[in-house]
């Protein structure tokens, strides 16, 4: 065993105790349909026809590689998880391994993914309800869908955990079908490529194409973290919070590299194809389904997006809420947002804050024809920025100030999961890179002027 202190306490006392606790009530099932809610069974559907021209048709190695990647993120995860078993996530790690300034920072940014991860999630909903029902706009369902999502966290998380169970469910029967039928097609008549290509790719390998692709595939992971923002709700012990982040990881890699391996050999066009006529990357998934298995398949795809989407912004919505949540109850946002409904038992007003600001970014992107294109540029960052505090956070955590014996374990692996990180945000847009780097001023900004009022009351109390 590592002599590792054990979990650490809060960095201040809390005032009334009772107001700023968690209901213990989530076990590990729970935990891993809110992560697997998160990421979206089938959430290569979208960017299917991106990966395959970018690896030049080695789509199913993109998402092999991908998730050995972000199982660095996991692990890291996992081992935090063991010391700081408290709501805020990444915040309440790298407050504890780095200091509460660089808390504060990993909080802050990843705030700005919960916050708009789940605006994208509700996009997606609205168009996908839009397509099967024109008559109604697209950010009027976008809205009924933050509404109707918001009033579920809010009604509990035990309600929240349990509709979520059968939304997930019926995403798994669509992805099971779609399996069934591609395999059928496949056994019926013959494949578009060989068997091997969404391994090997289509005329030759090229690593620099697949890692190339594994910069954006590696966002299709993004949602496992938000399992460890539950971890004061999880009614059992700690260690079986990391193993849901891990589980939710390794079964989305499993789920996501056999569609899109049915889905490549299935693609009517080469990636070459697809790499020229960018157009037609969007709705590749969709356009080989109509093709290889027939239409009465691409309404029920859409139905499950339209779902699925909605859902995964609802368990972002409870994770950015709770994140929200535990910086308030620290006194670094405003202190109401650290209270927990007494009825309830979620912090009712960190959601509502969260999705108030989460339904005017869903609203505002639905109504404009290139909202979603805006909003998608700058999405991610904020968690890829929160990750690398992360891996930091386990360096200094088990390296720097513990005397833990697999000491080149806890240093090896969160170097090479923090290069993952850089790699891909030197890959990200500019626009990313940019809102990225503005959203971390205004967060150091507002550290900065808290410590100055917080020296202030200190000096005034000393006169």
């Amino acid at each position: 065993m590592d002599s590792v202190r054990p979990a650490v306490e809060p960095e201040q006392p809390y005032p009334n105790a009772d107001d700023t606790r968690l209901r213990r009530t989530l076990g590990f099932r729970e935990l891993v349909v809110f992560g697997m809610l998160f990421m979206a069974p089938m959430a290569p559907v979208g960017i299917f026809g991106v990966l395959d021209a970018k690896s030049h048709g080695a789509v199913a190695t993109v998402y092999l590689v991908a998730t050995v990647a972000m199982a660095f993120t996991a692990l890291s995860y996992a081992w935090m998880l063991r010391v700081v078993p408290q709501a805020g996530s990444v915040y309440a790690y790298a407050r504890a391994g780095l200091g509460s300034g660089a808390g504060f920072a990993a909080g802050w940014m990843a705030m700005l993914d919960y916050l708009l991860i789940p605006a994208v999630a509700y996009v997606f909903s609205g168009i996908a309800l839009h397509s099967l029902v024109p008559s109604v706009d697209q950010w009027i369902w976008t809205a009924i869908a933050v509404v109707v999502t918001t009033a579920l966290n809010l009604s509990g998380v035990r309600m929240a955990a349990q509709v979520g169970t059968v939304v997930l469910l019926f995403e798994l029967v669509v992805l099971v079908v779609f399996v069934a039928a591609a395999t059928e097609a496949l056994v019926t008549g013959s494949p578009h490529r060989p068997l091997g290509s969404p391994f090997t790719g289509v005329g030759g390998f090229s690593l620099g194409a697949v890692m190339s692709a594994v910069s954006v595939a590696v966002l299709s992971f993004l949602g496992f973290d938000a399992i460890a923002s539950f971890a004061e709700e999880h009614a059992g012990p700690s260690a079986k919070v990391g193993k849901a982040v891990l589980f939710c990881l390794a079964l989305a890699g499993v789920l996501f590299i056999a569609q899109s391996y049915l889905a490549a050999l299935l693609e009517p066009d080469s990636p070459q194809y697809l790499a020229a006529n960018p157009g037609a990357q969007g709705s590749a998934f969709y356009d080989t389904v109509e093709s290889a298995i027939g239409h009465w398949l691409h309404p029920l795809v859409a139905v499950s997006k339209a779902i699925g989407a909605a859902f995964a912004a609802l368990a972002g919505q409870a994770a950015a809420g709770r994140l929200v949540f535990a910086m308030a109850r620290d006194g670094r946002l405003p202190r109401p947002l650290g209270k927990v409904d007494p009825r309830s038992g979620v912090p009712r007003a960190a959601l509502l804050v969260t999705a108030t600001i989460t339904l005017i970014a869903a609203v505002w992107s639905a109504s404009r024809s290139d909202g979603l294109d805006q909003l998608t540029s700058v999405v991610n960052v904020g968690a890829l920025t929160a990750f690398f505090l992360l891996h930091a956070s386990v360096i200094a955590w088990y390296v720097l100030r513990n005397d833990s014996r697999r000491w080149v374990v806890h240093l090896v692996l969160p170097l090479l999961g923090a290069a993952v990180i850089v790699w891909v945000l030197v890959a990200a847009t500019h626009t990313a890179q940019i809102v990225g780097a503005v959203w971390l001023a205004v967060g150091l900004g507002v550290l900065f002027t808290e410590r100055a009022r917080a020296r202030g009351r200190s000096a005034s109390r000393q006169r």
